[in-house]
Parts: C-alpha cells; sequence; structure tokens
C-alpha cells in the first residue's frame, strides 16, 4: 500500500509540474535505474531510458513500482541506441535539455576494442550528438580508478590527482580518456559538462560485487550437499541448508582502506551535479562546469571489514586465514600467462589477475570535499543503513535459504566419475574429512620414512617389505580382543591370487605388447602422423619424468592425489572451459604441421 501511494504521489506532482526531458544512457544498469527512479520521483523530469537491449525488460518490483507507472503515463521513455552510432543517439538526444551519460562495458571483460569503442569513441559520440542536438548540460559518470595505477595506495585522494602514465587495467585507461574528452568539451557551443566518480558502489539491484561475494562463500561443500531440486527438500533432516565453505581468505594483512558509496548516494550526487551545473555560474571559480568530482559514503572502512559485514550479514562464515600478498601475485601472474596465450582461442577471463589482487590489497580512500562545496553533495544514506538495506534486499541469497537447482545435485560429478569407486573418490574428494586427512598422514609418514631418506628403488621396495613382514609377524601373536577391540586373524588365502585373476592380469599384458607392436607397425609405414605426433608427446612426457628423482615424482603425485580432483570438482565448468581452449591450441597447431609436412612431401 505504501509503494502505490508513493506512485500516486509521484504522477500527481509530475502532473502538475512543467516537465523537462533528460537522457539517461545505459539506463538499465545498476546505479542508472536508481538515478531514473529519481528523475521520476522529483517530478521535473521526462527520462528517457537509453539502451542497448531493443526493448526494456521489467522485473516484477520495477512493474508494479514507479518506474513500470512512469512508462505507462509517458513520464518515462525508453529508447533501444547503442553508443557506436551517433545516427541512433541524434534520435534519443533531439529535445533534451540533459544527459546523464552512465553507459560503459562490463569491467570484468579484457577486451581493449570492446572498451575502446564503446568507452572512448562512444562517449565521442554522445559528446557530439549533445552539440547537434543543443543539450545544455552533459553529467559523466566515472570512476576513481581513473588516477588508480595498480600500485600504489590512495589515500583521501582528492581532484587534484593526475591520470597515472600506465593504469590498473583497460577498463580504467579508457574511461579516463572518455573523462578527460567530456571535461575538455566544456562550455563548447554553450555544452557544460562534469564528471562524478563514485566509489565502489554497492546497494540493491547490484548483478555483480554482492552476488560475487555469495558465490565465493557458497563455494566448497555446495556440490556435495543435499539441496533443494526444484523446489522438493531432499534433505528436510539438514538443519542448515547451506552450510557452506564460506570466503577462507584475506588477502593480505587485511588493514587496506576503501570507500564504499551507497547506490542511492550516487543518484543523488548526479542530480545534485545537474543542479550545480548553472549557465550562469559556468564561468566563476566555484561552478562545477569542468570539474571531475569524488563521491563517497565519506565513511571509509576496511575493505576486508565491509566484506565480511556483507559475507556475515547473510549468514555465511567471515574470511579469517590471511594469505600474503607475495604468495599469491606470482600465482596470479601466471594465470594471467596462461590466459594471454589462451584468449584468442575463447578461453574466458579468470577472476584470479595481478590487477584485481592489487585492487583487493591497495587503500583507496578518497575526498569528497570539492563535491560538497560545489555540487552541495551530502550522503543521504549513512553506510550502516545502507549496508542494512543491500542485506534486506538479498534476502534470498542469505545462507539458511534453499538454493533451486535444475539438476539433481545427487548426481555424480565428473571427478568422482573418474575416480569410479565410490570409497577412493570420498577420500579424495575430502567427503569426510577425519578419514581422508587420517589416510594422507599416513601416506605423507610413509612417504617420509621410505623416500626423503634419498633410497633407491630396491631399497625402498625391501623396507617396505620387511616392515609388512614385521606387522603381519606381530599380528600373529595378538589375542582375538583387546582394549575392548575386536582383532580378525587374517587367513593365508587373503594373500592369494586365484587363477581368474591371474588370466585376466594375463589378457591385459598381452592386450598391450600388441597395441605396442601395432603402433611401433605403424609409425614403420609414416602414413599416421596423427599417431606419430601422439607417440613423440608420450615419449616426451615419459623423458620430462625421468628427470626427476622417484622420492619427488611420489610427492608430487601425493600432492596431485588430494588436491588435484577435489579442485577440479569444485571448479569444474571453469577448468573444462581452459581445457577445451587448450584442445583448440593443440587441435590447430597439429592441423598446422600436418599441413606443413603434407606440402613438403607433395610439392607443386
Amino acid at each position: 500500500m505504501e509503494d502505490e501511494n508513493v506512485v500516486e504521489q509521484v504522477e500527481m506532482q509530475c502532473d502538475s509540474m512543467e516537465r523537462d526531458c533528460c537522457v539517461v544512457t545505459g539506463g538499465r544498469g545498476f546505479a542508472a535505474r536508481h538515478l531514473v527512479v529519481k528523475l521520476i520521483q522529483s517530478g521535473r523530469w521526462t527520462v528517457r531510458i537509453a539502451d542497448l537491449g531493443p526493448t526494456i525488460v521489467l522485473d516484477e518490483d520495477e512493474e508494479n513500482g514507479i518506474l513500470g507507472h512512469a512508462l505507462k503515463s509517458g513520464h518515462a521513455v525508453y529508447s533501444g541506441a547503442d553508443l557506436r552510432d551517433k545516427s541512433q543517439l541524434l534520435k534519443v538526444f533531439e529535445g533534451a535539455s540533459v544527459v546523464f551519460h552512465m553507459a560503459a562495458p562490463n569491467s570484468s571483460i579484457n577486451s581493449f576494442d570492446l572498451h575502446y569503442a564503446v568507452t572512448v569513441q562512444g562517449t565521442k559520440n554522445v559528446i557530439n550528438a549533445c552539440l547537434e542536438c543543443k543539450v545544455k548540460k552533459l553529467i559523466y559518470t566515472s570512476s576513481p580508478s581513473v588516477v588508480f595505477d595498480g600500485i600504489h595506495s590512495i589515500y583521501n585522494g582528492d581532484e587534484s590527482l593526475p591520470y597515472p602514465d600506465k593504469h590498473n587495467d583497460i577498463y580504467s585507461e579508457t574511461k579516463a580518456e572518455a573523462e578527460a574528452l567530456v571535461l575538455h568539451s566544456n562550455r563548447r557551443e554553450g555544452l557544460l559538462t562534469c564528471a562524478i566518480r563514485p566509489s565502489s558502489i554497492f546497494g540493491p539491484g547490484d548483478k555483480l560485487f554482492v552476488p560475487s561475494l555469495v558465490t565465493a562463500a557458497r563455494a566448497g561443500k555446495l556440490k556435495r550437499m543435499k539441496i533443494c531440486y526444484e523446489g522438493i527438500l531432499i534433505a528436510p533432516s539438514i538443519k542448515t541448508i547451506l552450510t557452506v565453505n564460506d570466503l577462507h581468505f584475506i588477502i593480505g594483512d587485511g588493514e587496506n582502506m576503501y570507500d564504499f558509496t551507497y547506490v542511492e548516494n550516487v543518484a543523488h550526487a548526479h542530480i545534485c551535479a545537474e543542479k550545480a551545473l548553472d549557465s550562469v555560474r559556468a564561468d566563476s571559480e566555484d561552478s562545477a562546469a569542468g570539474k571531475a568530482f569524488f563521491i563517497t559514503n565519506m565513511e571509509s572502512m576496511k575493505f576486508w571489514e565491509f566484506v565480511s559485514s556483507i559475507v556475515g550479514g547473510l549468514g555465511y562464515q567471515r574470511p579469517r586465514i590471511h594469505i600474503p600478498l607475495k604468495v599469491m601475485m606470482p600465482i596470479a601472474c601466471m594465470v594471467e600467462w596462461i590466459y594471454r596465450k589462451l584468449a584468442p582461442y575463447g578461453m574466458p577471463l579468470p577472476q584470479f589477475t595481478p590487477s584485481r589482487m592489487r585492487l583487493l590489497t591497495c587503500s583507496r580512500t578518497f575526498s569528497s570535499l570539492r563535491a560538497q562545496k560545489l555540487l552541495g553533495y551530502a550522503p543521504v544514506v549513512p553506510l550502516e543503513q545502507g549496508i542494512k538495506l543491500t542485506l534486506e534486499s538479498y534476502s534470498h541469497l542469505r545462507a539458511d535459504v534453499p538454493i533451486i537447482r535444475s539438476r539433481n545435485i545427487d548426481v555424480p560429478s565428473k571427478a568422482c566419475k573418474m575416480l569410479k569407486n565410490e570409497k577412493v573418490a570420498n577420500i579424495l574428494l575430502w567427503r569426510d574429512e577425519k578419514k581422508t586427512a587420517t589416510i594422507a598422514i599416513t601416506l605423507v609418514t610413509f612417504f617420509y620414512l621410505f623416500f626423503v631418506s634419498g633410497y633407491t628403488v630396491m631399497s625402498v621396495i625391501a623396507k617396505f617389505l620387511l616392515l609388512v613382514a614385521l606387522i603381519l609377524f606381530i599380528h600373529s601373536f595378538l589375542p582375538s580382543s583387546m582394549f575392548g577391540f575386536t582383532i580378525k586373524q587374517i587367513p593365508s588365502s587373503y594373500f592369494q591370487i586365484n587363477e581368474e585373476n591371474v588370466d585376466h592380469v594375463s589378457l591385459h599384458l598381452a592386450s598391450a605388447w600388441n597395441s605396442g607392436v601395432f603402433i611401433l607397425k605403424t609409425l614403420a609405414q609414416g602414413k599416421d602422423w596423427t599417431l606419430f605426433f601422439k607417440t613423440m608427446v608420450f615419449l616426451l612426457f615419459l623423458k620430462f619424468l625421468g628427470a626427476f628423482s622417484l622420492s619427488t615424482l611420489v610427492g608430487a603425485g601425493l600432492i596431485f592425489m588430494f588436491t588435484a580432483f577435489y579442485i577440479y570438482e569444485q571448479k569444474e565448468e571453469e577448468i573444462d572451459d581452459t581445457l577445451k581452449a587448450i584442445a583448440v591450441v593443440l587441435s590447430n597447431l597439429k592441423e598446422l604441421m600436418l599441413s606443413k609436412l603434407a606440402i613438403r612431401r607433395h610439392p607443386h
């Protein structure tokens, strides 16, 4: 009822006022949606929402809210427009007096061509369209990252900070170039411009930051849990449906400070900027025109404390284990190097990159004094309240809310199918932590006793058989029960091999020998190049293994067993995508070599 009353009040206010026209580019983005609603609520504007989609698709709450009613009444209009096409922008900007330019590609997309075309070339088109359509004001949504080099922390930085020689990523580099274009266009043919730099936006409707935190919090035991399937509870005995492995790690010392800005404050800052761009004061020192402004909640806090407040507020365990940046950075650099090599073949951008490691460990706080003085900006929602409102809006992502999955979680994972034996899978996939840890410690102990000391293969075998003989000899003297435990005697038949097993092993050996002979015969004919390459790769791999000692190979094998299958089960999709990309690279390389060999064998 309250929402309906608000909508009715806004409509009455709008009907009683003469409205100007404003445009919001990227109007379906996270912060832009909040700005659109605030502009409608003000009653001053007919809002043109410009975005890439041909039509607007409203969420359920939008359909019945202020935006839905404004679209029906004509107080808001949607227009599909591509920033890369100036002709489309001219149609949208016609008759508008103000443009809020908020459109930008997703910062996680690592494509220079896309960012440059949309952010830089698109902004040039926006400026030119504003000039041709006689738009009076242009407010550009920039980012504090335009002054961040990815190395040095920023403490209470103000607008005197220059653009760095090298930015942390493509997104920041192109945003800086676009911001400079907007500010340099100030007062061209009467157009007044300014740039807003909101720091780390959060709030209801965010589809990136908070959901990614929840995804990380849920990673770990999620695939092993019995959860809801198509709305039907599979395991009602589980008290908490999502008691999962949460965000465990804090990268760095956890002391780095950040400025987080509640999304409604960002929308409010844009409206303050529009009011401050007064042509009467455009040439005065106190004018907002031609300037950039840092926008924050004016309540800096530790980055990892904010993450903890979101994750903990949704019922997940807060991060608690510190990992030094020096440990993580070499791994991140290796991941980035692999991505650069495989990106042309379809490998998706990894989340684990040096630039993101720096963002997680550097301090970035900014002063909003200029915005206070020249825009009249002050946060309308305090940080604590903003966090509370954000948590309330994501109640469906709480740890105690069942997840609806489209497939049965009880279907064995690929890692489980690879291991085949259920008992082995339960151990190597850490489904029983105590049992897995016990076996792992036992194997590590054996590894230390038999291999670390540098014994030869024969001495290791002899030492192992000696230990087995000693255990069996002692076992034969033990009583049937001891300290309340039943001790079963091991029958001699336990060590015997029946004829069926001998025949089975013999057949396998004979089959392997015959396969080897067939491969040698085929290679001798010199026709099957694919088989030749496979054989070469296999022999090179054996040569590679031969360069290591037996103890090194056994140690690496132990680590691989207890980590590789577990990691694969948790990151199945990402690893499969990477392997597919590698397979494409190898396939292309093989085809290239085969084509060259064919040309040499059959020259024209």
